[in-house]
């Protein structure tokens, strides 16, 4: 399985950026799907996720409200809807992809893509 991420880059506070990720590969593996990110100097943390074929989600308390995870399973992409933008957002996201038999963690990871929000 191979993940890409896109679609950052840099806005002003109040704003809004849709990322997304194309899956592919064995996409028939694939349980459930996550959006990370990384700040700079702070620990990588989970922000969305969303079971790829029922489409349940659930958010990180710090986007909950202004985030919105979706797929579109027929183009094997997963996107992240992003409104209202806070300089607190800025960090490099990224794309995550699990298997069923994974659990709690994630088994493949694209690349990043990075966000800055300006104040």
């Amino acid at each position: 399985v191979q993940l890409q991420a896109s679609g950052g880059g840099l806005v002003q506070a109040g704003a809004s950026l849709r990322l997304s990720c194309v899956v592919s590969g064995r996409t028939f593996s694939i349980y459930r799907m996550g959006w990370f990110r990384q700040a700079p100097g702070k620990e990588r943390e989970f922000a969305a996720g969303i079971r790829w074929n029922s489409g349940t989600t659930h958010y990180a308390d710090s986007v909950k409200g202004r985030f919105t995870i979706s797929r579109d399973n027929a183009k094997s992409t997963v996107y992240l809807q992003m409104n209202s933008l806070k300089p607190e957002d800025t960090a490099v996201y990224y794309c995550a992809a699990a298997r069923p038999e994974s659990g709690v963690s994630y088994d493949y990871w694209g690349q990043g893509t990075e966000v800055t929000v300006s104040s």
